[in-house]
C-alpha cells in the first residue's frame, strides 16, 4: 500500500506514535510519505519505503495567521497524484482531517488520477480541548464523519467522543504501541552515578512529558516532596513547556529544589526511563498515556491518576498503582512502598514489562492499522450514518 500519513512533528503522543506507525509500515513493505511542518521527533536516518514531505506556510499582509489548513491540504494532493496514494491517515481531527477532507474533494473533482481513503485517528486533544470549543465542534464532528474510517487510542477516547461530539460515524479502537525492541531497560550505571552522586541508597522518580496543564507538573512536585520527606530521592523532570516554571517554582517554594532537576527535551528517554525507580503521572486527563507505556516498558512502576485511557493501560496494583487526581497522599504512600519494598517493585516491574510485550508492542498493533486500511479500501466498513 502506498500510504500519506499526517501529524505534528512536535514531541508529544499523537507526533511519537506517528512516526513510529510510520515506520513500523515501511519496515513491512509499505511505501509511506509522511507529512507534516517539519521533520518529526525520532525519525531515523535514510529509511527504506519512508519519505518525509514539509508543508510549507507562507504568510501573506491579507491574512492575519499563515494558513496552515490550506497549505496542507495543498500539499496533500500533491503527495498523492505524485505517488499514487491509497490511504491518507490523518492524525488528528482538527486540521489534520479537514485538510485531509478538502484534499480529497479537490482530488475527487480532477478529471482523472487516483482518490485516496481518508483515515482518521482521534488522539485526545483533538476532541477534548479542541473538538469541545464550541467554535470547532460542528466542523471536527463533520470531518470525522467524512473520514472513511476512524479510530481512537483507547475506549475511553471513543466513547468520550460521542459524549462530547454530534459524531456518527463507526470509532474502531486501536491502541497505542511501542518498538519493543528499542523500548526496554538499558541500565547505565555511570548515567545514573550522575544523578545519585553515587548513593546507593538514593531513588530517582521521574516524570515526562510535555508540560501543558492537563499534566499538573506541580502535583508531580507535591507528590515527590511527600516521597522525598520518607526516601533517599531525587526527581528528573524531561521534557518541556508552558508549566515547567511553575513546577521550579513550586519545588523553591517547598524547599527541595536541589533534588530537583529539569533535564529539557530529550529525543532519547530509554536512557533517562532505564535509570528511573519510579514515575509519576498524577494528569488531570489521559487519552492514553504513552509515556506510562514507556516507562512500563523500561520496567519503571508508574504511579498515575485513575483517569481517561490509564486504566487500559496500568492494572491497579499489579503493573502499577491509579489513584484519583487529587489523592496526592496515597500516590505518595504508593510511591514509597514501591521504593522501599524490593519484592513488590519488582513483581510490580514484571507485570508492567509483561503486559507491554503482550499487547503493547508494534507486532501487535501495527497489522490491526493493516487489516483496518484494507477493509477501508475495500469498502468493507459501514457508511457513517446521515447526519439530521
Amino acid at each position: 500500500m502506498n500510504v500519506g500519513i499526517v501529524c505534528y512533528a512536535s514531541v508529544g503522543g499523537s507526533g511519537i506514535v506517528a512516526t513510529e506507525l510510520a515506520k513500523a509500515l515501511a519496515d513491512r513493505g509499505h511505501q509511506v510519505r509522511l507529512i507534516s511542518t517539519e521533520m518529526p521527533f525520532r525519525w531515523p536516518q535514510y529509511p527504506a519505503g519512508l519519505a518525509f514531505h514539509a508543508v510549507q506556510t507562507p504568510g501573506y499582509p491579507l491574512f492575519r495567521e499563515p494558513q496552515y489548513l490550506l497549505s496542507l491540504a495543498n500539499k496533500i494532493v500533491q503527495v498523492s497524484r505524485e505517488h499514487g496514494l491509497d490511504i491518507i491517515h490523518a492524525h488528528y481531527a482538527i486540521p489534520h482531517a479537514a485538510a485531509a477532507y478538502l484534499a480529497r474533494q479537490i482530488l475527487s473533482n480532477a478529471a482523472d488520477g487516483k482518490v485516496p481513503r481518508v483515515i482518521t485517528t482521534l488522539h485526545g486533544t483533538d476532541v477534548t480541548l479542541i473538538g469541545s470549543d464550541s467554535s470547532y465542534s460542528e466542523t471536527a464532528a463533520f470531518c470525522i464523519d467524512q473520514s472513511d474510517g476512524v479510530t481512537a487510542v483507547s475506549k475511553s477516547l471513543r466513547d468520550h467522543t460521542y459524549r462530547q461530539l454530534p459524531v456518527r460515524a463507526d470509532i474502531q479502537v486501536i491502541p497505542n504501541f511501542l518498538d519493543c525492541g528499542i523500548h526496554r531497560r538499558s541500565p547505565d550505571p555511570d548515567l545514573r552515578a550522575r544523578f545519585t552522586g553515587g548513593d546507593e541508597k538514593m531513588r530517582l522518580v521521574i516524570h515526562v512529558s510535555n508540560f501543558r496543564p492537563v499534566k499538573r507538573t506541580d502535583t508531580v512536585v507535591d507528590i515527590f516532596a511527600r516521597i522525598h520527606a520518607r526516601v533517599p530521592s531525587r526527581l528528573l523532570l524531561v521534557g518541556d513547556g508552558p508549566e515547567l516554571d511553575k513546577a521550579g517554582r513550586r519545588a523553591r517554594d517547598l524547599g527541595i529544589s536541589n533534588a530537583v532537576e529539569q533535564l529539557g527535551d530529550q529525543e532519547q528517554v530509554v536512557p533517562l526511563l532505564s535509570l528511573a525507580d519510579l514515575f509519576l503521572l498524577p494528569s488531570e486527563q489521559e487519552s492514553f498515556g504513552l509515556a506510562a507505556l514507556e516507562a512500563m516498558a523500561c520496567q519503571v512502576p508508574v504511579v498515575a491518576s485513575d483517569v481517561g485511557g490509564l486504566p487500559e493501560v496500568i492494572d491497579h496494583g499489579v503493573t502499577g498503582y491509579l489513584h484519583p487526581p487529587h489523592a496526592i497522599d496515597a500516590m505518595a504512600d504508593s510511591g514509597v512502598n514501591l521504593l522501599t519494598d524490593a519484592a513488590l517493585h519488582r513483581r510490580v516491574s514484571e507485570a508492567a514489562l509483561a503486559t507491554v510485550l503482550q499487547r503493547f508492542c508494534a507486532n501487535a498493533i501495527v497489522p490491526q492499522y493493516e487489516a483496518f486500511y484494507r477493509d477501508v479500501i475495500a469498502g468493507r466498513l459501514a457508511p457513517t450514518p446521515t447526519r439530521v
